[in-house]
């Protein structure tokens, strides 16, 4: 098959063409609501989960710089997301956009990465839901047997006032203690159900409908962020500077003479080992795992076929969504790791271990902090939710999977299968996989779509400067560039295994592609037929 076969684009009027159309879907979205759903699915998991996780294993307190790092690719990107989403109002993101510039190839490559994205998000904040619900419950005398509260194979024990932990965590947790680890109570884990049970639950809401899933949305929203900034402003008060020292833990490698290793190569080969834990390189590697929190303002685009004015009101979704929760981010981390020393947020639930070291007098806060995490990670899961049917539906129009995953329930306008094929399976793999591999799975997925998606918007504006743009990025090619470099930096930071998972995962797409996608491509099937 001739290379440019691959290369095949969507012609960018049909796309036009298909952005006035609903395809059956209900255009029900305001600004406000586009706001809050990128909202919703940014802050949640790396304020409540991964900001104290990323901070004990890779950056210390520099974990605030992670996320500055993260927060400006994002907004290089975002910038890029919202003149597409402007010009393109289609469901699909950026594997449509992709559809439009680079070609069917790279289109299929962008979708597949997505599901990646989407499909794991939802899982890992399930997860991370499951951590807080499960210690809520414990804290009103209802106990969740712990077999059934974490992924298939791990192993949980029982620290004596402390509860079930992981057992590298309670192993940390005795360090200064009289107690052998191995003399306490073990349980080895079957599946999560709490986390199998929120997705199940979304599931269900997100079949009844957009409108109503995004009421839900807009409450669970307003009540997390309510909350976060209760928690800076009490926190604040309880910052002692001690715990900011050292800002960026030494990383013995690099603060080593390069002499000490033999020369350049053995010093390169110890960085390899030593690579990221803390240093620069603790804070890319921050940065690069805690990306993942900031995964929800590409998730609005997804819904441009359900907004009311996509061309005004995406822009302001996704870059409105982008900028209050980067600010919250910041503050969170800099109140976080100044109320407790680093080492000891490598849970489930670091905001509320901040909030026990306030002392019993702010003993009342723990339960609202959990209420509020509860909220925040739901709404995540919902629109991560949300957002991959959208896709799945979109790669079905173009013919690149089945026609059931384009199925519009006749009564609740939703794609309704492809939404209960996307809860079933995140639901089974929020059940039985750990959050860690989850959350690093998603980190390059996005990053990888965030990249293609910078590209892109170099390559239209060359190819189709006539195009009418609602909103443009400014000082293109420079943001456009900034946004894929820092991305792909953050991608290298990232573990060799999170890189041979996303080649496997890669070569399942391709299998698809070239097995069903190509041969029914309804943009190749077109273009035959005008020949």
């Amino acid at each position: 098959m001739p290379k440019n076969n691959l290369l095949i684009t969507k012609p960018l009027n049909q796309l036009m063409t298909e952005s006035k159309e609903t395809g059956g879907l209900k255009r029900s979205l305001t600004a406000l609501n586009l706001t809050t759903l990128g909202i919703g699915a940014i802050i949640g998991a790396g304020i409540f989960v991964l900001s104290g996780q990323a901070a004990a294993q890779y950056a210390g307190p520099g974990i605030v710089l992670s996320f500055i790092i993260s927060g400006i690719a994002c907004g290089f990107a975002g910038l890029c997301y919202a003149e597409f989403a402007s010009m393109i109002p289609i469901a699909g993101s950026a594997y449509t956009y992709s559809y439009a510039t680079l070609g069917e190839f790279f289109a299929w490559i962008i979708g597949w990465d997505l599901i990646l994205e989407y499909l794991f998000a939802a899982s890992t904040v399930a997860v991370g839901w499951s951590g807080y619900i499960v210690s809520l419950m414990n804290d009103i005398n209802i106990h969740i047997p712990a077999q059934f509260t974490g992924a298939s194979g791990t192993v949980l024990v029982n620290v004596p006032n402390m509860g079930w932990m992981t057992h590298s965590n309670a192993v940390n947790a005795l360090a200064s203690s009289v107690l052998n680890v191995n003399s306490l109570q073990h349980v080895t884990c079957v599946i999560n159900l709490p986390a199998m049970f929120i997705v199940a639950l979304l599931t269900t809401l997100l079949v009844i409908g957009i409108k109503e899933s995004a009421n839900f949305n807009n409450v669970m929203v307003i009540t997390k962020v309510a909350v976060i900034i209760v928690f800076i402003a009490i926190g604040f008060m309880f910052v002692k500077a001690a715990n900011w020292h050292p800002f960026i833990p030494a990383n013995k490698v690099e603060q080593a003479p390069i002499t000490s290793y033999g020369g350049l190569l053995g010093w390169l080969k110890a960085y390899s080992h030593e690579f990221g834990k803390y240093g620069i390189s603790g804070i890319l590697r921050g940065a690069g795992v805690i990306f993942f929190a900031y995964i929800g303002f590409d998730a609005v685009s997804t819904a441009a076929q359900e907004a009311k004015n996509p061309q005004k009101d995406m822009p302001i979704g996704i870059l409105g969504s982008l900028g209050i929760s980067t600010v919250l981010y910041i503050l969170v981390a800099i109140v976080l790791t100044g109320i407790v020393s680093y080492t000891t947020l490598n849970v489930a639930d670091p905001v509320a271990v901040g909030v026990n070291a306030m002392g019993k007098g702010m003993f009342w806060l723990r339960p609202i902090v959990k209420i509020a995490a509860i909220a925040g990670l739901s709404s995540v899961i919902l629109v991560m939710l949300l957002g991959q049917p959208r896709i799945f539906y979109t790669m079905s129009k173009d013919g690149l999977l089945p026609p059931v995953f384009s199925k519009v329930h006749p009564k609740f306008k939703t794609p309704y299968v492809s939404t209960i094929i996307t809860g079933s399976v995140a639901m089974i793999i929020a059940g039985i996989l750990p959050i860690s591999v989850l959350g690093q799975l998603v980190s390059i997925g996005t990053l990888l779509a965030f990249i293609i998606v910078c590209i892109s918007v170099i390559i239209l504006r060359k190819s189709r400067p006539e195009i009418e743009r609602p909103f443009k990025t400014p000082w293109v090619p420079f943001v456009p560039i900034m946004g894929a470099a820092i991305c792909f930096l953050q991608m290298v930071a990232l573990p060799l295994d999170t890189w041979l998972r996303l080649v496997i995962w890669m070569a399942i797409g391709f299998f698809i592609y070239f097995f069903y996608g190509i041969r029914h491509s309804k943009a190749r099937l077109n273009n035959t037929g005008d020949r």
